[in-house]
């Protein structure tokens, strides 16, 4: 067999590899593609108990509640169709609050209750960092500036 064929067949079988792995790793995805599960989803599809995955949407008004050993957060999580019962043990991120959205790790127990094990609170466009609070955003010369 000729250099090149033998090149053209070697060319064709990693193309063929590279082909089944993308489709074997599509198809061990196709259910978690998902960044989070929101509650109206949680709510429809139901999760199992134990499985780790991650939930998000808004911590609801009015529904944070610290426990007496002041690491425990009782909190509601929405997304403005369903609603699912969150409980965290440890450091919340400093912008986690009620009204903010969250995205929360972890795993339903058996009652129905998230427990996560790691919180990651998300900020909305108007965010700006403390130390530029009272900056501004000078669009002509993308530069920063005191505001007025």
């Amino acid at each position: 067999m000729k250099a090149k064929h033998q090149r053209l067949i070697l060319a064709l079988a990693a193309l063929a590899a590279l082909i089944g792995a993308g489709l074997l790793a599509a198809s061990a995805l196709k259910d978690e593609a998902a960044y989070f599960y929101a509650p109206a989803d949680v709510k429809a599809k139901g999760v199992e108990p134990g499985k780790a995955i991650r939930l998000g949407g808004m911590v609801v008004k009015g529904s944070l509640r610290r426990a007496a050993d002041g690491v425990t957060i009782h909190f509601d999580v929405t997304d403005g169709k369903a609603r699912v019962p969150a409980i965290f043990s440890g450091i919340a991120p400093d912008l986690f609050r009620e009204g903010s959205g969250v995205v929360a790790e972890g795993a339903f127990d058996t009652k129905g209750t998230f427990v996560a094990t790691n919180l990651l609170a998300k900020h909305d466009e108007r965010y700006m960092p403390r130390e530029l609070e009272g900056m501004q955003y000078d669009e002509k010369t993308h530069q920063m500036k005191a505001g007025q």
